[in-house]
């Protein structure tokens, strides 16, 4: 890719939150598939807002029983990638068909449990065209037209490997089925679809991505490597040979009845096994529901017995509380009765430490008053400075006798210091 192409990238990716990854993802995939191109279109939504957003469309190489195919496909990168799967399509030509089923609905858009289980730090485009390739070559998501000409071949047994495709609205035993156009006159390389006509599966419901919340390995074996083609009833009315041993080259009622039960065989054993894998994937997500469920409960079972002790706390602390503002009205009552209150009474220590160092503060602060008041009488002129001198001598002793005390039962208490 040309810088120029870089540099355009760059530009349309200015509107995005992460333009640094998207850049390096889309270079990526271009680099590996050169039937990719990248356009700037406007995407409508299904509220009917339109955002012009980055589309991968074009072709990739599907691989199907051994003969390669070009899939057009269509990726649209949110605004928001990589945080948000990207939205994608099947675009049939004119020529073909979308063949629905569990992984791609009428409309064409893609559901893969890549896409339902999209992770921004560890999904990306290049890994999500790797699983297209995988699943499209079990499963291919279209199907050619029905052409008006078809060659019949006339021969008992042909050679070519058809494919059956339903009839609707004949009956009898020589056109229960037509055959279909082989893979031979596709080609390979650079056909773009498979030559897979519509089978049961067509009418399957396809699931919504909920059904698939778990790996890969959860979902059904899809495909149809288990059937084979069965060589299809010829047009011409069968001829009886009027010889016992009849002739090499007819069409006996044996053969006709011999094909007829094949086909339906065949057609019933692949219906069966649809079904199978069906129910197989729903009651696989069925056990992973219940087993979400069983989760649940014992969640919400925890948080319901921690809510009950919690409640029990806050009911505790809400007696207690009232038992304070009881015990409070009664002093505010006092208070409002004017009656006297002894201050030793009024604060108590709960251990002979820190009564101790409740009185050694209250000695401390009255001697630091005395020392002031002893300055204003000397600044007064009260009492002269030999007295002031001694006095204070004498209480600043003490004083930082009792400072000391109280260092000390602070530490004793384990008090901050």
């Amino acid at each position: 890719m040309s810088p120029h192409d870089e540099g355009k990238i760059k530009q349309a990716l200015s509107k995005y939150q992460n333009p640094d990854v998207t850049k390096s993802q889309i270079l990526n995939v271009l680099s590996m598939y050169i039937g990719l191109q990248y356009e700037i279109e406007s995407f409508v939504f299904a509220d009917g807002t339109r955002k012009e957003l980055i589309n991968l469309q074009g072709t990739i190489p599907v691989t199907y029983k051994g003969v390669c195919y070009n899939i057009p496909i269509s990726i649209w990168l949110m605004d928001t990638h990589p945080n948000n799967a990207p939205i994608c399509y099947v675009k049939p030509t004119a020529d073909m068909n979308i063949k629905s089923s569990m992984y791609v609905d009428h409309n064409g858009k893609i559901y893969l449990p890549y896409l339902h289980d999209w992770l921004p730090h560890t999904s990306d485009l290049l890994g999500l065209i790797q699983v297209m390739i995988v699943t499209f070559g079990e499963q291919p998501p279209v199907y050619a037209k029905r052409r008006n000409e078809q060659q019949v071949n006339t021969m008992a047994y042909p050679i070519q490997p058809f494919m059956p495709v339903p009839n609707s609205g004949s009956t009898g035993t020589s056109s229960g089925f037509m055959p279909y156009p082989p893979m031979s006159q596709y080609g390979s390389g650079n056909n773009i679809y498979p030559p897979y006509p519509p089978s049961v599966t067509s009418s399957m419901p396809y699931p919504s991505y909920g059904m698939y919340q778990g790996g890969a390995s959860n979902y059904p074996g899809q495909g149809h490597s288990g059937s084979y083609p069965y060589p299809p009833a010829t047009q011409p009315s069968p001829t009886i040979s009027g010889n016992s041993g009849g002739s090499s080259g007819t069409i006996t009622e044996e053969h006709i009845r011999a094909s007829l039960l094949s086909a339906v065989e065949d057609k019933l054993r692949r219906r069966l096994r649809e079904q199978f894998s069906q129910l197989q994937a729903e009651l696989e997500t069925l056990r992973r529901t219940q087993q979400e469920l069983t989760s649940g409960s014992a969640y919400l079972s925890e948080l319901f017995d921690k809510l009950n002790k919690e409640k029990a706390e806050l009911e505790k602390n809400t007696i207690i509380l009232q038992d304070k503002e009881t015990e409070l009205e009664k002093e505010i009552a006092k208070l409002s009765d004017n009656q006297s209150i002894d201050v030793d009474e009024a604060v108590t220590t709960i251990a002979p430490l820190y009564k101790q160092m409740l009185n050694a503060f209250a000695e401390e602060a009255a001697t630091e008053d005395a020392i002031y008041y002893l300055a204003e009488g000397l600044r007064s002129g009260i009492i002269d400075l030999d007295v002031f001198l001694k006095q204070v001598r004498q209480l600043s002793r003490r004083q930082f006798m009792l400072r000391a005390l109280m260092q000390r039962c602070r530490q004793k208490a384990g008090l901050a210091g």
